[in-house]
Formats: C-alpha cells, structure tokens, sequence
C-alpha cells in the first residue's frame, strides 16, 4: 500500500507540476495579452520534492533498522513539504508578475483578470499521498522484508575451508597441464 501511495503521488505531483496554474492578462501597448504560468514557473519545490519522494521510496525497502526510520521520516517529510509548497503556490501571482513585466518591459507591470486552475491542489493530493506512505513505513516498516545482506562484504558467515587437493586425482591433473606443468615430473 505504502509503495502504490508513493508511486502514485510523485505521478500526480509531477504530472500537476507540468500543468497551467494560473492565467491572466497583461496590458501591452494598449491590448491585453494572454500569460499562462505552469507549476514548474511558479515554484519549483514540489517537482523537486517529488524526486526525494521517489528516492526515498526506493531507498525504504533497501535499508534496514535505524535507516529505515530515516529514509521513512524523509518520504513523510518530502510529502508534508509538497503539500505546503503546492498550497502556497496556489494564490502565488509573482510568476505572471514577472512575465507581464518581461512582456511589457515595465517592471512595475502587472497581471489583470488572474485566474488560477485546480492544479496546485492536485499537487497537494500528490504531496499527501506520499506523506501517506512516509507514514506507513514509519508505522509498519519495521515488519517489511530489507534487500538480501547475502553478497555484501565483511558478513561475518563462516567461510567454507578448501579440501586438500589430491594430485592423483584425474581432474587435478588436468588443472596442472592447464597451469602448464607436468604431472608426471616429480
């Protein structure tokens, strides 16, 4: 549940980021033009965020014990910090400020008839969905399977001891001729 609520909630956050947030209009010359703002120009913290998410989702099911409960904290964190960023941004008009001044070429321009989409609240959906999973692995996290420690270095697992070679044996001679000596020679 916890690994779908993440997934899905950097999906939506990054999929909202890439939308229109808000519009309005700028007076040019004497006529009104059109500005549209996506997520991505209004602020940039819950792309970014979303990532985090994405890493430390990943990262969850490959630590164990305290670190888990880090990389857990950090996806719950990583979702509270979208959800308030998105909202912020929603009422946010300094990003069409700033194009309706780069269009005119006067910094004291601003927008009129600003609108704002629905967007940013499904940022927020998003940034909630992985404060859910931060949430849940934090709460269950400690019951879920970690990544094998079976290839890793320094485990302290017995070592199999070589058996004796034997140079009668016929496979033992044929590993000396490989090793370009003669089995025979004494």
């Amino acid at each position: 549940m916890a690994l779908l609520c993440g997934a899905l909630g950097a999906a939506v956050t990054l999929l909202a980021t890439r939308q229109r947030w808000a519009e309005g209009t700028a007076t040019v010359a004497g006529g009104a033009f059109p500005l549209t703002v996506k997520g991505s120009d209004v602020t940039g913290v819950p792309a970014a965020l979303a990532i985090v998410g994405l890493a430390a989702l990943v990262a969850v099911f490959a630590v164990r014990r305290a670190g888990r409960l880090v990389v857990a904290a950090l996806l719950a964190l990583s979702g509270a910090g979208i959800v308030a960023a998105a909202l912020v941004a929603a009422s946010d008009n300094s990003a069409l400020d700033d194009k309706a001044a780069q269009a005119s070429g006067d910094t004291s321009a601003t927008v009129a008839a600003l609108s704002h989409t629905g967007w940013p609240y499904g940022a927020a959906v998003g940034g909630a969905l992985i404060l859910l999973a931060g949430l849940l692995a934090l709460r269950y996290g400690a019951l879920w399977p970690a990544m094998s420690g079976r290839y890793e270095r320094g485990t302290d697992r017995p070592r199999r001891k070589a058996r004796p070679v034997d140079p009668e044996r016929p496979e033992e001679m044929w590993k000396a001729l490989d090793r370009g000596e003669d089995p025979t020679g004494a």
